[in-house]
């Protein structure tokens, strides 16, 4: 809101480069830029992954280079684990409480070994994945046939089918993995290609590297800034400084005291 506000309602050019964050930011995100704008295209000199390819998908058109990636949106959860905390995509852990149902059902003697895994995920952990990607489909779907595919035929279906493809991880096999510009295109989002125009690559690449040495210099975690030089800016706070203590042997000795 610091940013937007103020700015001229005819449209918006969006560069990205996010790691990704929640589907619920991202929802409130493009409700609040979407009551703004009409027309948003979205730029991503290098990476917009996970929730930050959900706000991708909110535009109406993405431009992206050869050096550009998108990432899926399969929906991750942070648990609690024997071996510390990790990172699990909800679809791992419904595949692997289907697999635990599957061979306990088949072989009871298996149960033992199963329960130290099972006991991690806690109750409604299933029904939270189920609901967790259910929702990033849905808002994506959403997303894409009301902008992206609007006016185009079936643009309801296809725009479901974009993104069960983006949410599909068991096509992926990582939530990390890159999705070029070419795959990107396949599964039907509507791409321009970054080079089509050399001044506009130069300056969009231009503001991603500032950004970049700004965030190699400085203590800068968060940019959010817009062309009028308006901007809010997260820092993250230094780390103590440990002073060095003085060798041993410079501690002066007390005499040692009288005891009555």
């Amino acid at each position: 809101m610091e940013v937007i506000n103020g700015l001229p309602s005819d449209g918006l050019d969006l560069i990205i480069h996010l790691p990704g964050g929640s589907a619920e930011a991202a929802d409130a995100l493009v409700s609040y830029i979407r009551s703004k704008f009409n027309n948003v295209r979205v730029f991503v000199p290098h990476a917009a992954m996970s929730a930050a390819t959900m706000l991708a998908c909110s535009a109406n058109t993405i431009v992206m280079g050869k050096h550009s990636f998108l990432g899926p949106i399969d929906p991750q959860f942070i648990i609690q684990t024997q071996l510390g905390t990790m990172s699990v995509a909800a679809h791992a852990i419904e595949e692997q409480f289907a697999l635990a149902k599957e061979e306990i059902q088949k072989q009871p003697e298996c149960l033992p070994a199963w329960l130290p895994i099972l006991r991690q995920y806690g109750p409604a952990l299933i029904v939270q994945c189920k609901l967790a990607r259910e929702l990033s489909e849905d808002l994506v779907a959403k997303w894409l046939a009301k902008y992206m595919l609007t006016g185009k035929a079936d643009s309801g279906n296809s725009g479901r089918q974009i993104a069960k493809s983006l949410a599909n991880h068991a096509n992926f096999k990582s939530h990390a993995r890159f999705i070029d510009r070419g795959q990107a295109k396949s599964f039907g989002l509507v791409i321009e290609d970054l080079e089509s125009d050399q001044d506009l690559q130069d300056s969009a690449l231009t503001v991603f590297h500032a950004a970049m040495h700004t965030f190699s210099g400085a203590l800068c975690v968060k940019i959010i800034e817009n062309h009028l030089g308006r901007a809010f800016m997260k820092v993250a706070q230094p780390p103590p400084v440990q002073r060095p203590q003085s060798p041993a042997h410079a501690i002066p000795s007390l005499p040692p005291l009288a005891v009555a």
